[in-house]
This record gives C-alpha cells, sequence and structure tokens, in this order.
C-alpha cells in the first residue's frame, strides 16, 4: 500500500523510532520493495542573534557530524536488505519533516510521539502539526 516511508527521528532520544522504526518497515514493505526515508532536524538558532555567538562555520560542522551519526544510526539499526535513504536538514522540526515528504515525494509518514504534557496542548507538538499540515498520511506511534 505504502511503497515510500518517511521516518523523521531525533538520534539523542530512542523513544523516537524504538516503536516507529517497526512500523515504518511494516508499512513501507523493503521485501517487497518498498523504501524507508529516515530523516533528523538539526533545529535552528531560533533567533538569529543567537547565531552570532557561534563560529561561522558551526552549522556546516554540525550537519556534518549529525550526518555522519544518522549514517552510523541506519547500519546499526535498519535490517540489511532495506533500501533505505538517510537526510539531514536544518530549521524548524514539523516544517522540515513536511518539505522533506513532499521533496521525496513519499506515502506516508511514520512518527513517534510521547504522552502530551501541557506544553503540548498549549504550544502542540511536532506530531500534531505535521498530522495538521502534511499532505501525506501520518501514522503516530505511541512510545509509552
Amino acid at each position: 500500500m505504502f511503497k515510500t516511508v518517511l521516518l523523521p527521528i531525533d538520534l539523542s532520544a530512542p523513544s523516537s523510532w524504538e516503536h516507529a522504526l517497526p512500523a515504518a518497515l511494516r508499512l513501507c514493505q523493503p521485501e517487497e520493495g518498498g523504501v524507508l526515508h529516515v530523516l533528523t532536524v538539526v533545529p535552528d538558532f531560533g533567533m538569529s542573534v543567537v547565531g552570532t555567538y557561534f563560529a561561522t562555520d558551526f552549522e556546516e560542522q554540525a550537519m556534518h557530524k549529525v550526518g555522519e551519526a544518522l549514517t552510523v544510526w541506519v547500519a546499526d539499526n535498519v535490517p540489511d536488505g532495506t533500501e533505505v535513504h538517510p537526510h539531514v536538514t536544518h530549521g524548524r522540526v514539523y516544517d522540515q519533516i513536511i518539505n522533506a515528504a513532499d521533496k521525496l515525494g513519499v506515502d506516508a509518514i511514520v512518527m513517534a510521539s510521547h504522552r502530551p504534557e501541557l506544553t503540548d496542548y498549549l504550544l502542540g507538538p511536532n506530531a500534531a502539526r505535521v498530522v495538521r499540515h502534511a499532505n501525506q498520511s501520518v501514522f503516530v506511534v505511541r512510545g509509552d
């Protein structure tokens, strides 16, 4: 049913992929030619004035290190024989997930969510924003 699936993960939070990765693999069915795209987002600084406190090449170095870490994560966690494409982007997490899904032309997005806290109800977590604004089907997997 879904030939291409996007799995956004936070490399520093196993809860973002422990339950979502198996669900994404089931949906894309790699044994039948499905493709898994794994995305991690390097958040932006927020206010531009914050960026002035970092070295000029900080963003480039951060993207490179995160890319290396994502490559290691893929090798350690995605089963052999799965066609997988790792992607690293930079910006607001929910915007980058939606943009990547559109750019890659994926059929579905699979992402983890946690039990909501009060601040999530007021501000809206990334998963809720992706669900509301994505053009693709979005599967939210509870991790706890």
